[in-house]
């Protein structure tokens, strides 16, 4: 289990991986709600935080759920199926992928913090509590969505190590998300650090 099996039924559950991921929920059930495209109000982006902002709670819970969903059931499925480990780490981090760059929007996709979350549940449920309660802590203390993934996506490497160290292809992927989760929150640490990032709940 230590050499990645590049055969075509790896392949064929890495491409699928990513595939899935680029179904933008965000996007789905805005229609379904008969609200704005997420991509056209707010920031722009297609996760559940945008939704939110159309005033449907409902609607952004749906999308949070469809993106960690989507995150979890392939990797999942993959680790049932008998695959190497590496190749069900490469279907999670392609899932991934598939909702920053997703093939049926042009490559314009979202910021990933919902499909991380559901990659993270099947290499381990300890790690997204954990992830989860630090998300939690931060986001009750500050009322900053965009910071308290932010912090999460820090922290996560190293929670990732203490639960997956056996593990470390699995540690490998969660590093690379929590990269491209600070790298897609750029412009949000740009207001963090101005003090002109939205708070929930205010104005």
């Amino acid at each position: 289990m230590n050499e990645i099996g590049f055969d075509i039924e790896a392949l064929v559950w890495i491409v699928a991986g990513y595939l899935i991921g680029s179904i933008a929920f965000g996007i789905i059930i805005s229609k379904l709600y008969r609200l704005p495209d997420p991509r056209t109000v707010g920031s722009g982006n297609i996760g559940a935080t945008n939704v939110a902002r159309s005033g449907k709670k409902s609607a952004a819970i749906l999308t949070l759920a469809g993106d960690a969903f989507k995150g979890w059931l392939p990797v999942w499925l993959a680790l049932h199926a008998g695959m190497l480990m590496d190749v069900v780490a490469l279907v999670g981090l392609a899932v991934f992928l598939g909702h920053l760059y997703p093939i049926y929007h042009k490559f314009k996709g979202g910021k990933g913090v919902a499909t991380a979350l559901g990659v993270m549940i099947a290499f381990s449920g300890w790690l997204a509590l954990s992830v989860i309660a630090v998300w939690l802590a931060v986001f009750l203390i500050s009322r900053i969505s965009s910071l308290s993934a932010l912090v999460a996506a820090l922290l996560s490497p190293l929670i990732a190590w203490q639960f997956l160290s056996p593990y470390p292809v699995y540690v490998a992927v969660v590093v690379i998300m929590a990269a491209f989760l600070i790298i897609r929150h750029q412009s949000n640490i740009a207001k963090i650090l101005a003090g002109t990032e939205t708070r929930f709940g205010k104005k």
